[in-house]
C-alpha cells in the first residue's frame, strides 16, 4: 500500500472517531436559539434564505393584510341532522350569522355551486365565514374549494373573508365544541400557561428543540414561562438539550414507539397547560412523537398549535394515499391528531392536512393570536401570505387527478384552522403589558 493511500485511510478512521466522539453519547452538540427578530421575515421580494437556514426552518412568513369585503357573518354547512343543525343555529343567534345549508361542501368547487355561492356571499357582504362540514366533506378539494369562492369575491386574488373550519368526529362532540366556543373567553396574559413539546430527531436534526428555545424566550419577554418537552427518538442519542426549570425529557427506545402516557410532575403541568405548542414530525395519530392516546382528558388545553405533517389530516382524501411521511414514519389510516383534540376539548387547533412547514408558517398564526386577533384574521392573513409568495390565482386551486402526490403545489394551502373565525384566542400581551 502507498504511504498516501495509508495516510488517506488513518484520516477517515480519525474522522469516524472525532463523530463518535462528538456526535454520541459523550459530548452533545451546541445549540443556539435565537431571538425571533434574528429571523428573517419573508415573502416573494425577499432575498432567498440560505441553505442553512431553509434546512433548520429558521425563517417566518410574511404575511398579508386584506380587508374582508363586510361586516357579516355567514355559516356554511352541508349537515342536515338536527344533532348537528341545532348547534350551528345556536351560534348563527349568538354571532347574528346567517346559515347557509348546501349539499356537499366537498363540491362546492363544482361551477354550478361555485357562481350561486359567489353571488350569495357578494351581497351578503361577510367578515367572517365559517365552514362547517360534515367528517366526509372535510377534505382537501373541500378547502382548496373555499379558497377558490372566498378570494373571487372581489377582484384581488386574495381571501376577501376571515375564516374558520368548525368540525368534530361526533354531533356530542360538535355540540360541546360550539357549547365551549360560545362560553369562551380571551385568555388573558396571567392565565395563558403556554407549553412547548418538541421532537429531537436525531443528532443533527434539532430544529424542532430550537423552536421550543426561541418560543420560551418569546414568552419570557411578556413575563411568561414556558415548560417544555423534549421527546428523543432513538437516533438522537447525543442531541443538546434545553436547560432550565420545567423542562422534561422522553427518550424512547425504539422508532416505531410513541409517548402514550406521561410522569405524574409533568402530566399536571401539561394538564393545565391553556395553550398547547408543537414541532416536530407526524403523521395521522401522532404529532412530535406524542400518540393521540397520550392527549390529556379532562384538560384544560384550550389552544393548540401543530406544526406537524398531517395533524389535521381527512378521514377520507381527495389525493393518491400516502405510504410514508418526512422522519422515515409509516402512514397508517388513524384519526388525527386535531380532531381527538377537538374530543377532548380543545376549542381552537392549527394544523395541516397533508405536509407541514413547521414553524415559519405556525409562528405568525401564534404572534398574530397574541396581538389579540381573531382566529380568522389570522388564518385569513397566513392563506394570503401563501397566494402571495406562490403566485396562487383563480383557477388554481383544485386538484382533480394529482399525479404526484409530494410536489403538488397546492399542499401550501391546506393549513387548517379549527375554530370559530370571530373568536380571539388571546388577550392582546402588548395590551396586558401597558395595564
Amino acid at each position: 500500500m502507498h504511504l498516501a493511500d495509508l495516510r488517506r485511510r488513518v484520516m477517515k478512521v480519525l474522522a469516524a472517531l472525532m463523530i463518535v466522539i462528538f456526535c454520541g453519547h459523550a459530548v452533545a452538540r451546541e445549540l443556539k436559539i435565537p431571538e425571533v427578530g434574528e429571523l428573517p421575515r419573508i415573502d416573494r421580494n425577499s432575498p432567498r434564505p440560505t441553505r442553512e437556514v431553509l434546512r433548520n426552518s429558521a425563517y417566518i412568513l410574511k404575511f398579508k393584510e386584506h380587508a374582508p369585503i363586510g361586516n357579516g357573518y355567514v355559516i356554511l354547512t352541508d349537515h342536515f341532522e338536527g344533532d348537528y343543525l341545532k348547534p350551528l343555529e345556536k351560534l348563527a343567534k349568538h354571532r347574528e350569522a346567517t346559515l347557509i345549508k348546501v349539499g356537499n361542501l366537498a363540491e362546492l368547487h363544482q361551477p354550478h355551486s361555485l357562481h350561486g355561492m359567489r353571488n350569495r356571499l357578494a351581497k351578503l357582504k361577510p367578515k367572517y365565514v365559517a365552514l362547517a362540514p360534515r367528517q366526509e366533506s372535510y377534505r382537501e378539494n373541500m378547502l382548496l374549494g373555499a379558497w377558490e369562492l372566498l378570494t373571487t369575491l372581489d377582484d384581488d386574488p386574495y381571501l376577501d373573508v376571515f375564516p374558520g373550519i368548525l368540525v368534530a368526529p361526533s354531533s356530542g362532540s360538535f355540540k360541546a365544541l360550539i357549547d365551549r366556543t360560545i362560553r369562551y373567553r380571551a385568555i388573558t396574559a396571567t392565565d395563558l400557561r403556554p407549553f412547548a413539546i418538541s421532537q429531537v430527531a436525531s443528532n443533527e436534526e434539532t430544529r424542532s428543540l430550537q423552536k421550543a428555545g426561541v418560543l420560551r424566550k418569546v414568552f419570557a419577554s411578556h413575563g411568561i414561562k414556558t415548560p417544555t418537552l423534549a421527546v428523543y427518538t432513538p437516533k438522537a442519542t447525543g442531541a443538546p438539550e434545553l436547560k432550565g426549570e420545567k423542562s422534561w425529557k422522553i427518550r424512547l427506545t425504539r422508532k416505531g414507539d410513541f409517548v402514550k402516557e406521561f410522569p405524574p410532575g409533568l402530566s399536571g403541568v401539561l394538564r393545565e397547560a391553556r395553550v398547547v405548542i408543537m414541532h416536530g414530525h407526524g403523521i395521522p395519530g401522532m404529532s412530535c412523537s406524542v400518540d393521540i392516546d397520550g392527549i390529556p382528558v379532562g384538560s384544560r388545553n384550550e389552544v393548540i398549535l401543530s406544526g406537524s405533517c398531517f395533524s389535521a389530516v381527512p378521514t377520507k382524501s381527495d389525493f393518491p394515499r400516502m405510504t410514508s411521511a418526512p422522519g422515515g414514519y409509516k402512514v397508517d389510516q388513524r384519526p388525527s391528531f386535531a380532531t381527538r383534540y377537538i374530543e377532548q376539548g380543545a376549542t381552537v387547533f392549527f394544523g395541516h392536512m397533508r405536509l407541514s412547514s413547521g414553524f415559519p408558517h405556525l409562528y405568525p398564526v401564534l404572534e398574530k393570536w397574541m396581538s389579540g386577533a381573531t382566529v380568522g384574521e389570522a388564518y385569513q392573513q397566513l392563506i394570503n401570505g401563501i397566494i402571495d409568495m406562490r403566485g396562487f390565482k383563480s383557477g388554481r386551486y383544485v386538484v382533480e387527478q394529482p399525479a404526484d402526490q409530494r410536489r403538488l403545489p397546492q399542499n401550501a394551502l391546506l393549513y387548517v384552522v379549527f375554530g370559530d373565525p370571530a373568536l380571539a384566542p388571546f388577550e392582546s400581551l402588548s395590551k396586558a403589558a401597558r395595564k
